[in-house]
């Protein structure tokens, strides 16, 4: 058995998701273009969600996901900024500049949700393509 047998083969992002995160850009865009920079992470979150809404989407807002750690049961120890179409997260920032800690955040909700495509989106930057980050597990 070679080295590459040993690795498990993760399927490739679905149709569904991508199709999520697509809309969910062009929202950004659309927020960004209106709001421009500057304002609390809440209205960008607010906005991005009534965007998706309006485009088709199904957006859960502050949804909280539970931890079990040792037998112990944190049924709320987290909350996502946006759960979208039930197969997306996106994380929502308003901040001069996003640091590794922004992107660990993600990546761990990723993991402890077992969802498999994240977007961090920094809505304080001058061109919004500069501030979406797209993190797959």
């Amino acid at each position: 058995m070679n080295h590459k047998d040993t690795k498990t083969q993760s399927e490739p992002i679905s149709d569904c998701v991508n199709r999520a995160a697509t809309v969910t850009v062009d929202a950004a865009f659309a927020v960004h273009s209106q709001l421009g920079p500057g304002l609390l992470e809440s209205v960008y979150e607010k906005c991005l969600a009534h965007g998706l809404r309006r485009r088709g989407l199904v957006v859960e807002s502050q949804r909280a996901v539970p931890i079990e750690f040792e037998g112990l049961h944190l049924p709320r120890a987290l909350r996502l900024d946006m759960l979208v179409d039930n197969c997306l997260i996106v994380e929502v920032k308003a901040t001069d500049a996003l640091l590794p800690v922004h992107k660990a955040q993600l990546l761990t909700y990723l993991k402890l949700t077992g969802y498999r495509l994240g977007l961090l989106i920094n809505f304080n930057v001058p061109i919004i393509k500069n501030g979406i980050t797209r993190i797959a597990c």
